[in-house]
């Protein structure tokens, strides 16, 4: 007789509404690949698989030597328009001066007036492209975006990198002490649940305190039948890897 209740009850209620534990799959909280926007020859490779870099930190450079040259140039440029502009704006003044004494004519007055506007503008022009010489010598090395471990190194020094509309991907990140645990509810349990809700995440037998980040909104076909993906960040100093098993306890 318990036994045929046991098979009714199982019927009626999935066995997964009343667990405590369900299984999940560890993912990067955060992972990105990168690259660089400019093309060049790798100079340095700064990290391997598995350093653990601080936001900002320099991970890889090009050989920089072109783009250096070019914003030096470029400053150099601007040394010269700035002088030429100052001596245009003491000669605007001197016009000016002698215009309003009737000793030059309106004409002599209107161009020196241009004169100056000119070379505002090629000062104006030659900041525009330090700007962007800059840009390019900063582009020349990639810094981390964010405290992370680095998940896969695909460079090497002396390595040719071509910028296009396919960049090549040089080193791929994950962020640091942070980490997502997957799992797949139905959707009465799925229904019980709130972002923001603490969980518990066991990992190989440790204990983390975790919040559900986001609940699945479309449904995945499993032979168990229409499940929802379920996200719980939780903080980990300890270094962990993506894909491995995980355990969320249900409040």
């Amino acid at each position: 007789m318990k036994k045929w209740i046991a098979l009714i009850m199982a019927a009626l209620f999935p066995q997964a509404l009343w667990a405590a534990d369900i299984q999940a799959t560890l993912q990067w909280s955060q992972r990105v690949e990168l690259s660089t926007p400019v093309s060049g020859v790798v100079q340095e490779v700064n990290v391997e698989v598995g350093d653990k870099v601080n936001k900002g930190q320099i991970l890889l450079s090009l050989d920089s030597t072109a783009y250096q040259a070019r914003a030096d140039e470029s400053r150099s440029e601007i040394t010269r328009l700035n002088a030429e502009a100052e001596e245009d704006k003491r000669e605007l003044d001197r016009v000016t001066e002698l215009h309003e004494r009737t000793v030059v004519s309106t004409t002599e007055l209107d161009q020196a007036r241009l004169k100056l506007v000119r070379s505002q503008s090629a000062l104006s022009e030659a900041h525009a492209r330090l700007r962007q010489n800059q840009k390019a010598l900063d582009d020349a090395s990639i810094r981390a975006p964010f405290d992370a471990v680095v998940v896969l190194r695909q460079a090497e020094p002396g390595l040719s990198v071509a910028a296009g509309l396919q960049p090549q991907m040089l080193l791929t990140l994950a962020r640091s002490g942070e980490m997502i645990a997957r799992m797949h509810l139905s959707s009465p349990q799925i229904d019980k649940l709130k972002t923001g809700q603490t969980v518990s995440v066991s990992v190989a037998g440790i204990s983390y305190t975790g919040k559900i980040k986001t609940l699945g909104l479309e449904s995945i076909n499993t032979k168990d039948g229409s499940v929802y993906p379920v996200d719980v960040v939780f903080p980990s100093k300890e270094p962990l890897r993506s894909g491995a098993s995980a355990l969320v306890k249900l409040p």
